[in-house]
């Protein structure tokens, strides 16, 4: 079982506030098959992410791409939130 919010900051992406902005640190393996899909698409570690909507969807903008994510998907994508940004 691991922590939402650990002591270093690392959280899930779903826990974000909206225009949050953060870099990804790593993508969860149980993720299969979507984790080759989303790093095709740019979202690597290292990426600055900001996060645009909630809801009803997850949408972030990765570097100069928006994509929109099922919530379970977002979940799999650990961040750590750039200091400053909210």
């Amino acid at each position: 079982m691991r922590l939402a919010f650990s002591s270093n900051g690392i959280r899930p992406l779903t826990a974000l506030s909206e225009q949050e902005k953060a870099v990804i640190v790593e993508l969860r393996a149980e993720m299969k098959g979507r984790a080759d899909r989303l790093l095709a698409l740019g979202v690597t570690p290292g990426a600055t992410v900001t996060l645009l909507q909630r809801f009803p969807g997850i949408v972030f903008l990765c570097d100069q791409t928006e994509l929109a994510v099922e919530r379970d998907v977002a979940a799999a994508i650990l961040v750590r939130p750039v200091e400053g940004h909210v």
